[in-house]
């Protein structure tokens, strides 16, 4: 009978079902794997604990990951199987969660690295601060172009600092930027933005001349959030009777914060909270005056409502009494009609400074249109002051320090401070000089007057940029009546992009992703700050530093995620090998 069946046949065939049969259990742990990192991406989105403080099978309130395992398995009949059967992997421990947002965390990064390489221009965005468990730590934004010609601006990574000196913040930065680009793509790093603090700003020490000393087309532009904080702080500083209205401002809110039954006349009088002021985000501030101006009254009736009451103590009753004299107060009331008609175009500035796709050509439309809402007012003082005087009563007038003479010089000093400090703060440098080129509203101008200065300061601060092709496409550009409705070189960059002319006006296209690259504020990293904050905070534990990275990279870049198609496999093949399991994860062939 040996020569009927053919051994190696026979072979053959076990191969084939042992392979089949390895195959079938790899799909099944790649699918329970593949729920489990649904889990880990849930509660990285929504920032919650991937642990509880008792994971026991008899625990009540094991945490929230394990509650959504759970949840998961009740619709998935193959998940349930495995935790009710599973004794070699069942994927829920603390070395699992870990081990898997590593892989994710690297997952990321390598997406982001493959399209910054890609990409034509890059800039860096770097803040630094104390976190809740009194790390200092520093924030790292990318932000470049990609393939799609869309803007991206990605949070990298917190990178933990030994101190907040210039040289600690240098060495580390300089070390995730060699990991990033090659030794063969430096001149991509075109910017970088920091918050204009001292030790990153500094032209001789600071962390911009140490970083541009190693990429030398990294020029340094402060971020412009930063400067409307400063240049408001200017108008506070330098003129001490607005100092002292923003000081009287902050005393509303502090007064009703300490006492419920005082918040509870404030309720049933002007049913309205008051905003608290901060000493960052001025848009507060803006609130705040908004919200006295248009309660004024509500306010006063509340106020005498408490100091005549007599369920109050002694101390209310006093401050409430002085509340009601301020807001009769014929200084602090013209004080509050200026500044109605002045922080609002402050708070819709702060927020157009708050936008990720926001260019240095956009920064400068924005800013004169401030500067021209801020004149026209200026024009409005003596109209304003008029008004004022003569809705002033008798009884004030007898109380009034200022006369109109002064309120008006003072309002023309709040007028000339904020128009004065926008012109020099936000006045571009040299390498910026560049946006001007491609400002629609000047096209008519450069028309009959090519800007040959704005071309030669631009190619003094890019040299990579072809200077008479440049010109040439510019002079072709404003003789067009058709680009001059685009608003912003973002604008510009989709119409040359969308009709397929990247190649016809090559140097102009690079001239714009330059423009479009480099960030005008750091916002984002100050938003990455406070979701660290919230994560430390809410988790309430001090895990590794790649742990931490990963969790804000789920939790900021959750549409990174979603982008990637084949997230969960890349994470899982990443899984696989980063050691021998005793479940299999890897197919054969």
């Amino acid at each position: 009978m040996f020569g009927k069946i053919n051994i190696s046949s026979q072979l053959d065939e076990g191969y084939r079902v042992g392979i089949r049969k390895h195959n079938e259990e790899v799909d099944k742990n790649r699918h329970i794997l593949s729920k489990i990192i649904d889990c880990v991406k849930f509660c990285g989105a929504f920032e919650l604990a991937l642990r509880g403080h008792d994971e026991s099978e008899s625990s009540e309130n094991p945490g929230v990951f394990r509650g959504l395992v759970d949840f998961v398995a009740s619709l998935d009949a193959v998940l349930h199987d495995h935790l009710q059967t599973a004794t070699v992997f069942k994927g829920t421990s603390k070395t699992v969660q870990n081990e898997l947002l590593d892989c994710m965390l690297s997952v990321l990064r390598e997406c982001i690295i493959g399209e910054i390489r890609s990409a034509d221009f890059v800039s860096i965005q770097a803040d630094e601060t104390m976190d809740i468990s009194t790390q200092c730590q520093l924030v790292l934004v990318i932000r470049y172009t990609d393939k799609a010609h869309h803007v991206q601006e990605w949070f990298f990574e917190f990178i933990p600092l030994q101190s907040a000196t210039a040289d600690s913040i240098t060495i580390a930065l300089l070390d995730r930027l060699s990991s990033i680009l090659p030794d063969d793509q430096k001149s991509k790093l075109i910017s970088q933005a920091y918050d204009g603090a001292s030790v990153m700003r500094g032209a001789k020490g600071g962390v911009q001349t140490k970083v541009q000393d190693v990429y030398v087309n990294a020029h340094y532009v402060h971020c412009y959030a930063h400067q409307l904080n400063l240049l408001m702080q200017q108008v506070t500083s330098h003129i001490p009777k607005v100092s002292n209205f923003f000081s009287d401002l902050a005393g509303f809110s502090s007064f009703f914060s300490r006492s419920p039954k005082r918040t509870s006349v404030l309720d049933r009088v002007l049913a309205h909270r008051l905003p608290r002021a901060s000493t960052v985000r001025w848009n507060f501030h803006s609130r705040t005056v908004n919200t006295v101006f248009e309660h004024k009254e509500d306010l006063l009736q509340c106020f005498e409502t408490i100091r005549d009451s007599e369920e109050f103590d002694p101390i209310t009753v006093r401050e409430a009494g002085g509340f009601v004299r301020l807001l009769e107060d014929d200084g602090f009331s013209f004080f509050l009609k200026l500044l109605h008609l002045i922080m609002p175009n402050v708070d819709i500035l702060y927020n157009q400074l708050q936008k990720r796709t926001i260019d240095s050509v956009f920064v400068q439309g924005i800013m004169q249109q401030f500067t021209n809402n801020i004149q026209k007012i200026r024009d409005y003082l003596p109209t304003l002051c008029g008004e004022h005087s003569g809705s002033v009563s008798q009884l004030a007038k007898k109380r009034r320090t200022l006369g109109p003479d002064d309120l008006q010089r003072l309002a023309t000093e709040v007028c000339d401070t904020i128009l004065g400090h926008a012109k020099h703060r936000f006045a571009f440098t040299k390498h910026l000089i560049s946006a001007t080129l491609l400002q629609a509203d000047r096209f008519q101008q450069y028309r009959s007057q090519f800007p040959e200065a704005a071309l030669n300061t631009t190619m003094e601060a890019y040299p990579l940029l072809n200077k008479n092709k440049l010109k040439t496409e510019l002079s072709l550009i404003y003789s067009n009546d058709e680009f001059k409705s685009c608003s912003g070189a973002v604008a510009l960059y989709q119409l040359f992009m969308g009709n397929n002319l990247q190649d016809t006006f090559s140097e102009t296209v690079a001239l714009l992703k330059i423009l479009i690259t480099t960030p005008m504020t750091t916002a984002e990293s100050e938003r990455c700050f406070s979701t660290l904050k919230r994560i430390k905070t809410f988790l309430r534990n001090t895990m590794s530093q790649d742990c931490l990275n990963a969790l804000a990279m789920l939790s900021m870049e959750k549409n990174l995620v979603k982008t990637i198609p084949d997230f969960n496999q890349r994470v899982i093949e990443k899984f696989a090998a980063v050691k021998d399991r005793r479940a299999t994860f890897m197919y054969k062939k």
